[in-house]
């Protein structure tokens, strides 16, 4: 099994959103996120292949040169500073699959809300990509108790994805 990650944003372009009170940002966030994922999925047997940068046509012209099955975006949510919670996007019958197993995992895994998954047509790494995709909204970064989170269980939430991911590529076996 070929996974691609996508930490998504670029530490040195584009930040992605901020918290407002200690200047956390998603691109680190996603960026730790994503290396450990990596691993992970590694020691699971996976193939992987990681790339975080602001171009996401490039992003995706590497996942399909390089075959990838399953295609991750990471990100960190932002909205008011009261919004909670994780979702998990796709676009595909598959997408949403995975995307179930995924969301299903995290939430088992962290006391967070479940915001679901979600069928989203309008965003560039889940249409530019040929392998079944998904774009991980793992928490609220611009909420202080979502944020706490990303600070102190960001592995367990890494390894939630990462179960999730070999859920779908074992057929929830």
């Amino acid at each position: 099994m070929k996974v691609f990650i996508n930490p998504g944003h670029d530490v040195a372009l584009d930040s992605g959103a901020v918290n407002p009170v200690y200047g956390t940002r998603e691109c680190d966030v996603a960026r730790d996120a994503g290396k450990m994922l990596a691993r992970y999925l590694e020691t699971a047997g996976c193939e992987v292949r990681s790339l975080q940068n602001d171009d996401l046509g490039l992003v995706c012209a590497e996942s399909n040169a390089w075959g990838a099955d399953i295609f991750v975006s990471l990100h960190c949510n932002a909205f008011n500073t009261q919004a909670r919670g994780t979702e998990t996007l796709y676009k595909s019958f598959n997408g949403q699959q995975l995307a179930n197993d995924i969301q299903s995992q995290i939430i088992r895994s962290i006391n967070t809300v479940d915001r679901g998954v979600k069928e989203r047509q309008d965003l560039w790494v889940l249409n530019g990509t040929d392998a079944t995709a998904v774009l991980v909204e793992m928490a609220f970064i611009d909420n202080d108790e979502d944020l706490a989170l990303l600070n102190n269980d960001l592995d367990t939430i890494v390894r939630a994805i990462a179960r999730g991911i070999t859920d779908y590529a074992t057929g929830g076996e």
